[in-house]
């Protein structure tokens, strides 16, 4: 498939979508339309591997007719005494099982059909996926799509032709696929389309595809010496703030891409909904359960358990951090946190925004070869305050290594221009790289668009470290002592172009040059009224 019958086949279902929600709003109907699409998925890759795993004994689909059954329920019926060695074979060699009557092509066939049961079959099915298919529990995988919902329909007849009447259009625009990766870059298409919709909410599950791009290709250099290209490795990868997860899978992609090796992918989301959307979405990619962890759970508050580890010979320390945070966050760190491993040698961010407490909890569990990627607002770079400590502490201690002022409007959450600090606990420069992109972008109809040369000449930028003209900077410690520890890119890298110097002799001259060729031309005019008898102008 094609990357334009890939975009094709997203375009198609955003069209469904848009045509089917009806009185759902996009947030609503999204759960459902990428719920069906992560079915389809599973069940496709299942049904791949049973087909591998039964060769021969596989029946042909073909020859089953068109009567609704699924060639695995054909041979669950057929092979009784067989289905538990078969489901332990599925378990070890696809990582999950699931039953026929769950799959997508039966669910498709109850649709088309009308059948009264569909809803009661999806509603068992989605428990079966969340409680048994898998080894490693997905607990609430569907909590977020209410199929007794009266947005559906008051009754249950209504809700089931409700549902009959979407399931069967989404398997029609999704008969253009008949690949498993063309349906996780629809499910990326479809959630920035639905993110294109949600205003500020967007800012909960995603970050634009051209800012991903930068900070992925940042962390996959080699973060002692970037000059020399990828690293071969990366053992782990973590993103506090994951959203949809789409980061992740970014730095994943480009690390195989490269051919290099990844090994597990770790992430933390807060909102329930989004955090669905990335499990979702790991496994849409083809990343085993066995090879990522999502937790859900508050950044802030540290509730993962794992990362609580008090032995510092087992507390984790990831090879990548990475991170787009909420902006400006206001919380209630309360007076406990002062004590807080992660923030006791920097203090306490303000409750009034809680930016460098995201990044602290980053830093705190980047190895020390590590690098840290992270998106924050413009003000952390020069809020007074306890703001004002915190950078100091960083910059004395050597943490920050390169500062990207990006455009403003490439956020479908906000229009505000932003930045990436790029931090490593043992860098090697004793200066930070600054780095002036934001004049730097295409104006779009929305939000603004960052080219695949825009991104390149940032990367290779920080890659190379760089100085160019009103663009990017090496700026000694001393003269960032001296700004007072103030981080305001333009007072390092001003984009403003110089004013042209005036020649003041140089314009007097023009003048009066320009004055004799008004005297003369005024002359040869006078000369052709007198010929004419007419009086000459004064």
């Amino acid at each position: 498939m094609t990357d334009d019958d890939q975009k094709q086949l997203g375009k198609t279902l955003w069209a469904i979508a848009d045509q089917l929600r009806g009185s759902m709003n996009a947030d609503d109907f999204r759960d459902y339309m990428l719920s069906f699409l992560f079915l389809r998925y599973l069940s496709d890759n299942y049904e791949a591997a049973a087909k591998k795993e039964l060769g021969s004994d596989y029946p042909d689909p073909q020859a089953i007719g068109n009567g609704g059954k699924t060639p695995l329920s054909v041979w669950y019926a057929a092979n009784p005494d067989d289905v538990a060695a078969f489901e332990q074979q599925m378990r070890r060699k696809a990582h999950y099982v699931i039953q026929p009557k769950y799959l997508w092509g039966n669910i498709v066939h109850l649709a088309k059909t009308q059948d009264r049961d569909l809803l009661d079959t999806l509603q068992k099915g989605f428990k079966h996926i969340e409680e048994d298919s898998f080894e490693s529990e997905f607990q609430g995988l569907f909590s977020e799509i209410n199929l007794t919902s009266d947005k559906l329909g008051r009754k249950y007849e209504d809700r089931n032709a409700k549902l009959c009447s979407i399931i069967s259009e989404i398997a029609r625009g999704m008969a253009l696929s008949t690949k498993a990766d063309s349906l996780g870059d629809a499910y990326e298409y479809l959630i920035g389309q639905f993110a294109a919709g949600s205003g500020k909410k967007a800012g909960e599950f995603y970050t634009p595809q051209q800012i991903s791009n930068i900070l992925s290709a940042i962390v996959t250099l080699d973060s002692q010496e970037p000059k020399t290209g990828p690293r071969s490795k990366l053992e782990s990868v973590f993103d506090f703030a994951c959203g949809s997860g789409s980061l992740l899978l970014n730095i994943r992609h480009r690390m195989k891409e490269a051919g290099g090796s990844i090994g597990k992918i770790y992430g933390q989301e807060y909102n329930i909904t989004t955090y669905n959307l990335a499990r979702m979405n790991m496994l849409l990619h083809g990343v085993k359960d066995t090879e990522f962890e999502i937790h859900h759970g508050d950044t802030l508050k540290n509730d993962w358990d794992w990362l609580c580890e008090t032995n510092p010979a087992k507390k984790p320390r990831f090879d990548a951090v990475v991170a787009n945070p909420p902006f400006s966050y206001r919380w209630e760190p309360g007076e406990a946190m002062a004590q807080d491993p992660r923030f006791k040698n920097h203090g306490v961010t303000p409750r009034s925004a809680a930016d460098f407490a995201f990044l602290l909890h980053g830093l705190h569990y980047l190895k020390d070869d590590g690098v840290m990627a992270i998106i924050l607002p413009h003000g952390v770079l020069f809020r007074g305050g306890k703001e004002a400590d915190i950078r100091r502490k960083l910059l004395e201690d050597g943490h920050i290594d390169t500062v990207i002022g990006l455009p403003a409007n490439l956020f479908y959450s906000t229009g505000i221009p932003v930045c990436i600090l790029v931090l490593k606990k043992c860098k090697k420069p004793d200066d930070v790289l600054f780095i002036n992109a934001a004049e730097h972008f295409t104006k779009g109809k929305r939000q603004n668009q960052l080219s695949d040369a825009d991104i390149a000449r940032i990367v290779s930028t920080y890659q190379e470290r760089t100085e160019r003209e009103r663009y990017s900077r090496r700026v000694s410690m001393q003269e960032i002592i001296d700004n007072d520890c103030n981080l305001n890119i333009s007072r390092y890298v001003s984009t403003a172009q110089a004013e042209k110097e005036i020649d003041l002799r140089a314009v007097h001259s023009d003048l009066a040059a320009i004055e004799l060729e008004i005297t003369q031309a005024k002359k040869r005019h006078n000369a052709f009224l007198v010929e004419l008898g007419l009086k000459p102008l004064p």
